[in-house]
């Protein structure tokens, strides 16, 4: 009871918002679970994720986590070599690593974890278990 049921997410271009998060979402383990014209959920046990294209009229102002609202979804990871793993992907893809100065400790000295953006700039975390 009080376990996370899903999130939904709305997205500024669905497919490349798909693009970016499928492949990271399979290697966490979750696989794809609804998809329709304007949307898409990922599933893991019994939380889930869903994807929906955001209207044009709401497009003119758009995401930043510092504003009120979801600031950053944090994933368990396996392993630090998980984290390792995952890191070398995104760089590969040529997807920013956040806070490169500090990495893999941005969140400090015992939070071995990658941080990175999503194409609407949601920040996304991916930590190792301590």
């Amino acid at each position: 009871m009080g376990q996370l049921h899903h999130i939904e997410i709305y997205v500024s271009d669905l497919r490349k918002s798909i693009k970016f998060w499928g492949w990271f979402l399979e290697l966490l383990g979750y696989s794809k679970y609804q998809e329709w014209e304007s949307g898409e959920s990922w599933i893991l046990e019994n939380t889930y994720i869903v994807f929906v294209q955001t209207p044009k009229k709401y497009l003119d102002i758009p995401y930043h986590r510092c504003r009120p609202g979801l600031n950053h979804l944090a994933f368990h990871a396996d392993s630090r070599q998980q984290v390792d793993k995952i890191t070398e992907k995104l760089r590969y893809k040529g997807i920013t690593i956040l806070y490169p100065g500090k990495h893999p400790y941005a969140g400090g000295k015992e939070h071995y974890a990658v941080f990175f953006e999503d194409p609407d700039r949601i920040k996304v975390e991916l930590v190792a278990p301590s």
